[in-house]
């Protein structure tokens, strides 16, 4: 595709999906017709698209004497949407070509000669690299034992056979054993809340479907953006708008988001501008009326006796009676923390224990969360007036300080209409994917039993030696024993003193506080060792030891699904390629390959197998594990062939089992119940040991937190705006970011109201400083109604690049040109799951 096409169709794209109350017609359009490029001679791959948006789009790959000459996408059925419609690549994949060939593409092996940070290296050969971080691993095993040596968090490849998981973990468990980590950066709230409502961590993506939602009268999304997350022809977006699309009951679409989304653009009826953090005090008062009216009694009362622990004292009157009566010794326990005085009536209607708190009304919730006292008892009476409602919260929502409390008031709302279970409801979940299922190369067996939560790496080179379950949430490996264990003593015996750090820019990028990350890596007394793995200079490879340049997808034989989010439509891609690897590029089975041999452990990493015998043997466990699809006898067949598909047989519909037979299928919880009162938390909130100012509660609640609306001392400091990062078409998370094309079609600009704007004598475009205590980013701004007065707006994954110069801003460090937002957080673990609070920041700006 060339430049100014591929521009144009950027453009009309943000002109269909951005311009509501108009006429949207193609036809208002100006696209350049394409070029007809010279196709001769040209060879055919079928390759994929893996960052992690939560779709794996298909890719073909056109190139001459091993070269790309152009990138197309899916166009291999007939495009009829519901029969294995087209899996069509965003502007994103199809820039495939410019990120493959960036300028500052990885081609040799490296060794580190300056500072760590300042990217100072010198190439080396692969066989002294492979020599060198042998002897270091083993070393750090000998010295401090296997826990120090840290696998970190990489998610910027979602290869199915040479993932960074599958490779390195293989390698580093015959090297006996590595720290490894639990949770992710995107869902660690959302895990908290579901385990602590539900019972299971992945009923987070057990929502009922998209296609549920044509079957709805109502639809209701807090933070909730396919269309920008997931933009893949066969992702989310698509189905979300299908289903609004084939609804024939006069649906109507309320989104509750502090900035105004692409997955609104005129098919909402209803964008309640909310504070961010602040959606539970929302939820709050709109249950307050739902109570207040008679309506609960008359509508949901039977249904939260028969399912629900916690909405009024005779249930958790009755809940601990159960529990004290289980024959598990261990659920028995739980009746010690059961008080029946903290309900959830009582807690809304401000009665009983809570009367000094008073009750959660809509001119309370008002002044909080920003949401007229009008808008809010008009979502209460539209929720009781709907036969069907589906709600639903984004992963963004959960973000937050107390994302946590937010993500289990979304539920808590979804439970109180008494109506989960009934096609076109919702459980408040994110909807459910359908997948196609692959084989895994074996990592083998780790010897280290503990994790530690992904967010606390940073922290645990510093005090790892520290750690405990009860502190630091440390958990063993085993499953459920984390549960199991009264006062979690699984603990940490070492800091970390390695890093392997593969396809992924969270070393420093995508952590928070990059500044004050950036200083725990400059110090080589704490970490010895830094290892990346990648195929560009990222802002985190910047911080290697040892740089060692992975082939790119494009450049290798590999399969991949599709992905965790990519809606109805489940397909798999069998990648081929006609390309070699630019300089010295070698895949990541090669490089532990490699590094295994100079352990003396090639025969035990390999089984005596090429990537290409692997990619062979896995096919077949593949093609058993699919017997619903056509697929060709052979893994080279299959590449030919290049995309596999099918398509939801039935739509889910969230708990609909648990309902029809909730003795038979009780939900994994203490009581076995859906919890409004979480027991397990109530467990928590009585044995932990939290930082200053941190909370749990067993009860959904709007916790005021660090940093949020209502943090007077960040305001009183100078900091009046709250910063909210999103996820940008640009990008995913930091992937991309090295890409022209995409810089120039999607713009990095901090969103600021006209309003505040005027206020600080802003114009649009100006360059602008944006920083707090932890630092300065300098980028322009956009002024748009599309984001809250009160709030600025960021796309998320800028590269963090402070300046050469040594410029210095407001904040006092060194100004990231960069414009990264994680410059600008603060690194403090969430309570439960010790989790990524990123979306939750003050700040001021001002023009520079």
């Amino acid at each position: 595709m060339e430049r100014r096409n591929f521009l144009k169709m950027s453009a009309a794209i943000g002109a269909a999906a951005t311009v509501s109350g108009c006429n949207n017609s193609a036809k208002e359009i100006d696209v350049i017709p394409p070029v007809t490029p010279d196709t001769s001679g040209e060879t055919i791959n079928w390759s994929a698209c893996l960052v992690n948006c939560g779709s794996n789009c298909p890719i073909k790959v056109f190139s001459k004497d091993g070269v790309i000459t152009r990138i197309e996408t899916d166009h291999e059925t007939t495009d009829e949407y519901g029969v294995n419609h087209q899996a069509r690549a965003c502007p994103r994949g199809r820039a495939l070509r410019q990120r493959t060939y960036a300028t500052d593409r990885l081609r040799a092996p490296m060794k580190r000669v300056g500072k760590r940070g300042e990217a100072k290296f010198v190439p080396i050969s692969w066989e002294q690299a492979y020599s060198e971080i042998a002897a270091k691993l083993q070393e750090v095993k000998q010295s401090y034992g296997p826990e120090a040596i840290y696998m970190h968090y990489g998610t910027g490849a979602y290869y199915g056979f040479a993932s960074n998981k599958a490779t390195w973990g293989r390698l580093l468990n015959l090297n006996g054993g590595f720290l490894n980590h639990h949770w992710d950066y995107s869902w660690a709230g959302v895990y908290a809340a579901c385990m602590a409502t539900y019972g299971n961590q992945w009923d987070s993506i057990g929502g009922s479907s998209l296609s549920e939602i044509a079957n709805s009268d109502l639809f209701v999304g807090f933070g909730f953006n396919p269309n920008e997350i997931r933009m893949s022809g066969s992702g989310e977006g698509v189905d979300f708008v299908k289903a609004l699309e084939q609804n024939t009951k006069g649906i109507k679409v309320w989104m509750v988001e502090p900035r105004y989304t692409d997955s609104m653009r005129g098919n909402e009826d209803e964008w309640l501008a909310i504070r961010p953090g602040t959606d539970a005090a929302l939820i709050e008062a709109v249950i307050y009326q739902m109570i207040s009216s008679g309506w609960v009694d008359q509508h949901a009362k039977a249904f939260l006796d028969k399912y629900v622990v916690g909405y009024d004292r005779q249930s958790l009157v009755n809940a601990k009676a159960a529990i004290a009566l289980d024959a598990d010794p261990f659920i028995a326990s739980h009746a010690q923390y059961v008080d029946p005085e903290q309900n959830y009536f009582d807690y809304i209607m401000g009665a009983g224990a809570f009367v000094a708190e008073g009750a959660k009304t809509p001119a309370w919730a008002a002044g909080v969360c920003g949401v007229s006292e009008s808008k809010i008892k008009q979502l209460a009476n539209a929720i009781m007036a709907a036969d069907a409602p589906y709600i639903s919260a984004g992963a963004g929502i959960s973000r937050h300080a107390n994302g946590d409390q937010a993500t289990r008031a979304v539920y808590t709302l979804a439970i109180m209409t008494g109506k989960i279970g009934q096609s076109g409801v919702n459980s408040g979940a994110m909807p459910s994917s359908y997948s196609f299922s692959v084989a895994g190369m074996p990592t083998g067996t780790n010897p280290v039993d503990v994790t530690i939560p992904v967010f606390t790496w940073s922290d645990a080179i510093v005090r790892g030696s520290e750690f405990t379950g009860s502190t630091d949430g440390v958990r063993f490996t085993a499953s459920g024993t984390q549960e199991r264990v009264d006062n979690n003593p699984a603990r940490l015996n070492s800091n970390i003193k390695a890093i392997i750090n593969c396809s992924g820019n969270a070393l420093v990028n995508q952590h928070s506080d990059s500044n004050g990350t950036a200083a725990i890596l400059e110090d080589e007394s704490l970490c010895e060792l830094i290892v990346v793995c990648d195929c560009w200079m990222t802002a985190s490879a910047r911080f290697a030891d040892y740089l060692l340049p992975d082939s790119t997808w494009l450049e290798s034989v590999d399969y991949a699904n599709d992905s965790y989010a990519s809606g109805q439509m489940a397909y798999a891609t069998f990648m081929s390629t006609s390309l070699k690897p630019l300089g010295e590029a070698q895949s990541m089975y090669d490089i532990c390959t490699g590094i295994a041999r100079a352990m003396g452990k090639e025969a035990e990493y390999t089984e005596g197998r090429s990537g290409q015998q692997w990619c062979e043997l896995l096919y077949e466990q593949t093609k058993a594990r699919n017997p619903d699809v056509d697929m060709p006898a052979t893994y080279a067949e299959a590449q030919k062939v290049g995309v596999f598909r099918k398509y939801l047989p039935a739509p889910v519909v969230a708990f609909q089992s648990f309902i029809q037979d909730p003795q038979a299928n009780p939900r994994p919880t203490i009581s076995g119940k859906f919890e409004i009162f979480s027991v397990s938390l109530a467990r928590k909130a009585a044995t932990w040991t939290l930082p200053a100012g941190d909370k749990i509660t067993p009860l959904p609640q709007y916790v005021v937190t660090w940093d949020g609306y209502q943090d007077q001392a960040a305001i009183d400091a100078g900091f009046p705006l709250q910063l909210c990062g999103y996820h940008t078409k640009g990008r995913t998370h930091s992937s991309y970011h090295n890409v022209p094309w995409l810089r120039e079609a999607v713009e990095d600009a901090v969103w600021m109201n006209p309003k505040d704007a005027a206020t600080r004598d802003l114009s649009d475009g100006d360059s602008v400083y944006v920083y707090n205590q932890r630092g300065t980013i300098e980028l322009p701004v956009k002024l748009t109604p599309r984001v809250t007065p009160g709030v600025c707006a960021l796309g998320q994954g800028a590269w963090y690049q402070p300046d050469s110069n040594g410029k210095v801003g407001p904040s006092g460090h060194i100004v990231d040109v960069g414009g990264c937002i994680n410059t600008l957080t603060r690194y403090h673990p969430s309570p439960i799951t010790k989790g990524n609070p990123q979306h939750t920041n003050r700040v001021q700006v001002v023009k520079a």
